[in-house]
């Protein structure tokens, strides 16, 4: 091993003078210093200041923040983490307009009305849901038959409402 150097009187060449306390407590207070105001500035994170951006950017502002930027569950549903749902938004479509006479078709052949019916005229009693809607669609089909100028014949009619009573009068 090579032995260092020697100057004229047997000291090391390259000795350098100690420093005193006070030296090194001033130099710490730099070190300090200097230390202190390195990296960003309180709330830089929050509100990052806007340096000259390139020409190609534009506008575009970009968010400091690194990671991810998925939502996260607050809730633990246990097992099942599943994403957010969206809501599917379907397209309002317009209703059909059916010319009276369809409509009048489509009512007289609907298989909910046969069922109330036969149930009206076996005696069961309806629900009032039931029966607001037999009321609405039969009102409709009224009027659908007075905008088409159907008639019923008055004594079919009459025939009709005479079976009617006979046979509420034969059931009390």
């Amino acid at each position: 091993m090579k032995q260092p150097v020697r100057g004229a009187h047997g000291k090391p060449a390259n000795k350098a003078k100690r420093k005193t306390r006070e030296e090194l407590n001033q130099a710490a207070r730099d070190r300090k210093r200097d230390k202190k105001h390195r990296g960003n500035a309180s709330g830089s994170r929050a509100n990052p200041d806007v340096s000259v951006s390139k020409a190609g950017q534009g506008n575009k502002s970009k968010d400091p923040r690194i990671g991810s930027k998925k939502p996260v569950p607050l809730v633990a549903d246990g097992a099942t983490v599943s994403a957010p749902v969206k809501k599917v938004v379907k397209p309002v479509a317009a209703k059909v307009r059916l010319s009276p006479e369809e409509e009048l078709a489509q009512l007289e052949n609907s298989e909910r009305l046969d069922a109330l019916l036969d149930r009206m005229e076996n005696g069961d009693t309806l629900s009032a849901e039931e029966q607001a809607w037999l009321d609405e669609t039969l009102d409709r089909i009224d009027e659908l038959m007075e905008q088409l100028g159907i008639n019923m014949d008055d004594e079919a009619e009459d025939e009709q409402a005479e079976e009617d009573m006979y046979r509420l009068l034969k059931g009390n």
